[in-house]
């Protein structure tokens, strides 16, 4: 994929631009003719092509192959595990979600519990789960099935969840499942599915740099969706029925293969970039607020607010100045409202409406970044004065 010289795309955690050596992956998987569940020698090519998209998939993650449920993204897949279906062996259907303050709409408004069965777990002023109140909510909760649902990182802030902590209290109830959002958090940061003792995972490949339409459900061992989420044929063990998508999902294989080889390196690179990038914000707005910066953030995410700077005209000087970067999340269908994460780590209105998310990824260069902050530099000095002579 050649580099557009005369555009910095800053918008990663919206989706990630596809990868050349991807883009060649599924232009070999549509040549293939068979469908991966017929029996003919065609078929069964493309059966081998899909079990190894599961397989990379799986080692992405730290599971095996057979824990790995194929769908459409990750808003299907939390769909699915929040529907009330997930069970483990000897114990019963979920009757009470608690989930944290800050999750995605896929998991915030996705579910199918009723209104009084959820219960919302705060968050610190960087946007972490509050531990001591997940336990107390459990405590409350002792006598009921527990479905709790934690996002592995946040697609605003990049704030990271203490996801084997959530675990360890989940267990100490007894009788609780855990899912985790891991949309914004696979393929940037280590995740060992069985060491963090979840249930299950859901993620997206367009996430990190596959093509879109593709995710996956991850299961623990014994755990199951009593309830198949799409019915019809015996895809996906008739988990998830349903032709597989094979040249997005070799793919996203093929995209899970690569993120997980050059991870360590390519942490390191996108947390220099992103610190830059911090840097010169603050040099240039000293009153700037980085939203998280007192937690662990995923290494390619900078979050931040201007007083008294309005996202909405700076996101248009931005992107005329040939910057693409986000006020937030991508899933307000091109609107600028404001953030339900933001409201929970207690950022006031007229601070978070000036919100803008910078989020860097495999084809980030140090000059994208240097147009950004001259892009930015010109954005706070016109809309400031102008501003002013408002006033």
């Amino acid at each position: 994929m050649q580099h557009d010289e005369t555009r910095a795309y800053l918008d990663h955690n919206a989706t990630a631009p596809v990868r050349p050596e991807v883009a060649a992956a599924v232009a070999r998987a549509l040549a293939l003719p068979g469908n991966p569940s017929s029996v003919h020698a065609e078929g069964r090519v493309a059966r081998t092509a899909l079990d190894a998209a599961r397989a990379q998939v799986a080692r992405l993650v730290g599971a095996d192959p057979g824990q790995v449920v194929f769908t459409s993204g990750g808003t299907e897949a939390a769909n699915a595990v929040l529907s009330g279906a997930l069970r483990r062996p000897g114990m019963g259907a979920p009757t009470r979600l608690v989930v944290g303050a800050t999750e995605h709409p896929c998991v915030a408004a996705g579910h199918r519990f009723a209104e009084g069965a959820v219960a919302v777990v705060p968050v610190d002023a960087d946007g972490v789960i509050d531990l001591a109140a997940l336990e107390t909510r459990l405590d409350a909760l002792r006598d009921e099935v527990v479905l709790i649902s934690v996002h592995a990182a946040n697609n605003e802030t990049g704030t990271v969840q203490p996801l084997a902590e959530v675990a360890a209290r989940a267990r100490a109830h007894g009788r609780a499942l855990v899912h985790s959002d891991a949309v914004q958090a696979v393929g940037k940061i280590p995740l060992d599915f069985a060491a963090l003792g979840l249930d299950a995972l859901t993620l997206s490949g367009h996430k990190f740099a596959a093509p879109k339409g593709v995710g996956a459900v991850v299961l623990a061992e014994g755990v199951v969706l009593e309830t198949a989420f799409v019915r019809g044929g015996g895809q996906e063990a008739r988990r998830r029925c349903g032709t597989e998508a094979l040249p997005a999902l070799v793919g996203m294989g093929e995209a899970a293969e690569i993120a997980g080889a050059r991870m360590a390196e390519e942490a390191g690179r996108l947390a220099a970039l992103r610190d830059a990038a911090e840097a010169g914000v603050l040099s240039l707005a000293p009153d700037a607020v980085v939203f998280g910066a007192g937690a662990e953030r995923l290494p390619n995410t900078l979050s931040f607010a201007v007083p008294g700077l309005d996202a909405a005209r700076a996101l248009i000087a931005l992107d005329l100045a040939g910057c693409a970067v986000s006020s937030g999340s991508a899933c307000a269908s091109g609107k600028v409202a404001r953030s339900a994460t933001l409201t929970a780590m207690g950022v006031s209105p007229a601070l978070s409406a000036g919100a803008l998310r910078v989020s860097l990824g495999w084809n980030t260069r140090a000059e994208d970044v240097t147009r950004f902050l001259r892009a930015f530099e010109r954005v706070i000095r016109t809309l400031y004065r102008r501003r002013g002579e408002a006033a």
